[in-house]
């Protein structure tokens, strides 16, 4: 274990000086007494250059896509261009405060503005609202919106279709909101039509759609889809997690899709992982505007405004404008990139994820035949009569400085080992992957107690995650 900054502490050492307290009686009488220390706080001793060498030394020890390949399944941890971060760090943007008025604040609501038009290019929809915070916050919000549509409708309907290959999040979603879910079967990876007939009624408000789906496959149905959904009166929603290899290549909108929800923290590179901060914008069809969060930010001819007079709204979901400084950062890359670049993206990240699906399924087992869009699925099935799992594989790859997969996800594949390489990585990043991946596959044949051990070059070998879990420890 590392050691921690209290215990490299050594009394005398300081990394600051400060001139003495002169007002150290004015003080302690403006300050009510049960706020005034008793004892000095107990803090550690250190020089400004062990502290530089510390905290230096402990991000090196962090994985992270800047240092590491980072294949992630369903996260899309993909190398985010420093442009994005110094365009959102500017005092223009990262000083003014929500309160100021319409008048001083024409700068943001122009990014915002614009930012939704770009989102309704790329996705095929209406409008947009900024407001979720991320991308389970929209699939929430989409939910309600889905809810209102029916109230206003005057039908009653209360049941929400989730394919098992949908990101877990889905159902959770549908259920907050106050549906009932309905799952339906994958057939040879995609969705069972007529499975999803049997289930189909005037009951059904939504199915919920992941495309591509969790297994990285495209839905080649979805016009059928789209077709039967809508024939009993229901809405299609989009879960827009994996639009990273449709950029530019086709658009949900023109799919039949009634509303969108995209993770801009995912797509349109920044910051992910660890919690956030995101970013999950709902896009809907011109007859689900009406019930979109307010404010909506509005263009009269050269002069952006925020209107909030819309009685059918569902209302705030959320408070200010939403993570302005992700939008920004989402802006920067869109308009950095344009259309041309955006086509790239999308054609990049399906190539490099066929290239490695093309190379692993002679190692693994692989549940369904490709085409693959910018993820896969394999499994380490294959290996369990050595005794080793596909936790054992995510456990040694870090042993090789390279970050493990999703393992054990989605839940229809037995050891899955979900693999996403995103746009950003080369060739000869992707075929180092490939190498070390064979080689574990021979230690696990050959000394698989060398995998059971794994990670065993790390700062900190195998933890028991349950434990972590359940009992945490957040400080020190």
């Amino acid at each position: 274990m590392e050691k921690t900054i209290f215990e490299l502490s050594r009394s005398g050492r300081k990394a600051s000086s400060l001139p003495p307290d002169d007002i150290e009686g004015i003080s302690k009488n403006l300050i009510p007494k049960k706020f005034l220390r008793e004892n000095k706080a107990d803090l550690p001793s250190l020089s400004e250059l062990e502290l530089v060498r510390h905290y230096t030394h402990l991000s090196h020890l962090n994985f992270s896509i800047d240092s590491h390949f980072y294949p992630l399944g369903s996260c899309s941890m993909k190398y985010n261009p420093k442009m994005n971060e110094v365009v959102a760090s500017m005092p223009g943007f990262s000083k003014i405060h929500p309160y100021q008025s319409e008048g001083l604040s024409q700068g943001i609501l122009t990014v915002m503005y614009e930012l939704e038009k770009s989102l309704c290019e790329i996705s095929g929809m209406d409008r947009f609202s900024l407001q979720p915070c991320a991308g389970a916050h929209g699939e929430f919000l989409g939910m309600l919106l889905v809810r209102a549509h029916f109230r206003h409708l005057n039908q009653k309907r209360t049941k929400v279709i989730v394919p098992d290959s949908a990101h877990g999040t889905n159902p959770s979603s549908a259920h907050l909101a106050g549906f009932h879910i309905v799952s339906v079967p994958s057939e040879w990876g995609h969705v069972n039509l007529k499975k999803l007939e049997e289930v189909l009624s005037t009951d059904v408000a939504c199915l919920m759609l992941t495309n591509p789906n969790t297994l990285g496959l495209f839905e080649k149905d979805i016009l059928k889809i789209a077709e039967k959904v809508h024939q009993v009166g229901a809405l299609l929603y989009y879960d827009g997690a994996n639009l990273n290899p449709l950029l530019g290549l086709c658009r949900p909108g023109d799919m039949g899709f009634d509303i969108v929800h995209i993770n801009l923290h995912k797509t349109f590179s920044t910051p992910h992982g660890g919690g956030g901060p995101g970013a999950g914008p709902v896009g809907v069809k011109t007859p689900l505007a009406r019930f979109l969060p307010t404010p909506w930010v509005e263009k009269k001819e050269n002069q952006y405004t925020l209107k909030y007079d819309l009685p059918d709204s569902v209302g705030r979901i959320r408070s200010f404008y939403g993570n302005v400084g992700i939008l920004l950062r989402a802006l920067t890359y869109i308009q950095t990139l344009g259309r041309d670049g955006l086509d790239k993206v999308g054609q990049a990240a399906v190539l490099n994820a066929n290239y490695l699906f093309s190379k692993l399924k002679k190692t693994f087992e692989a549940p369904h035949e490709g085409p693959v869009m910018h993820e896969f699925v394999v499994s380490a099935k294959p290996y369990l009569k050595h005794g080793i799992r596909a936790l054992d594989f995510a456990k040694r790859l870090l042993d090789y400085g390279i970050h493990p997969p999703t393992v054990y996800f989605p839940l229809i594949v037995e050891e899955a080992m979900m693999i996403e390489p995103t746009e950003t990585e080369t060739k000869e990043t992707l075929d180092h992957f490939v190498q070390v991946l064979e080689k574990i596959a021979l230690e696990a044949k050959e000394n698989p107690d060398l995998l059971h051990e794994a990670p065993t070059r790390t700062p900190v070998r195998r933890l028991d995650e349950v434990k972590a879990a359940k009992e945490l420890r957040l400080v020190w």
